[in-house]
């Protein structure tokens, strides 16, 4: 859970803070500890900002379409793995501010498959394959990696968007990773520069690049 994070002095009665001693308070917090503050505090700003709308009144367009989201990623997973995409999801959301997010678990069930693939590549700016040992146990997953990549490799804007990710929880080895997807750097969330990762593959610059690619896309298929 994120928490906004308020810097004070219990005793501003009798000594006021002044700029100059914060500023030498901030010279002794190294980099990475300000970096993970500074995140913090900005996703727990924007959890604030999310509690206040909520009790505005929505007004919601007649026209509007349910369906027009476009997603900063979403998370290709083993049916066994519904759980770990979820937690992963949260993780992302949550801790790194990156949302939207779906995971294929929560495409709208009773349409095909194939169908709900194309839609969760194409409506995301990123793909994150989940690399478990039931990722090989599913012929269906390799062929969600291979899909993702040639849908990568066909669109210009949506090249490096396919991210392999090894979660804590039964990370498939990468000796056992099939070779496309080898050739790609994952994400692995027990590596040390795992948020480095993380805030440098998902810039918010490269999503908005990718979402107005996709409503023309959009538009030139309704016309």
């Amino acid at each position: 859970m994120c928490t906004f994070i308020i810097m004070g002095n219990t005793n501003s009665k009798r000594n006021p803070p002044t700029p100059p001693n914060n500023a030498e308070k901030d010279t002794s917090v190294s980099a990475g500890q300000r970096g993970f503050k500074q995140n913090h505090e900005l996703c727990g700003l924007s959890l604030d900002i999310e509690e206040i709308s909520t009790n505005v009144p929505e007004i919601h367009s007649s026209d509007e379409d349910p369906e027009d989201v476009f997603y900063k990623f979403v998370i290709l997973h083993a049916q066994n793995d519904a759980d770990e995409a979820s937690r992963l999801q949260h993780l992302l959301q949550n801790n790194f501010c990156i949302k939207p997010g779906i995971i294929f678990a929560e495409m709208p069930s009773g349409r095909h498959f194939f169908q709900n693939l194309n839609d969760a590549v194409n409506r995301s700016a990123w793909t994150i394959i989940l690399l478990t040992e039931h990722f090989l146990s599913e012929a269906w997953c390799e062929f969600q990696s291979y899909a993702s990549l040639m849908n990568a490799l066909n669109k210009q804007h949506k090249y490096n968007s396919v991210i392999p990710l090894r979660p804590l929880n039964n990370p498939l080895p990468r000796e056992k990773t099939p070779c496309v997807l080898q050739a790609i750097n994952a994400l692995e969330e027990d590596s040390p520069g795992f948020a480095k990762q993380v805030e440098k593959i998902f810039q918010e610059s490269k999503y908005r690049q990718q979402q107005a690619m996709w409503k023309k896309e959009r538009t030139n298929e309704t016309h």
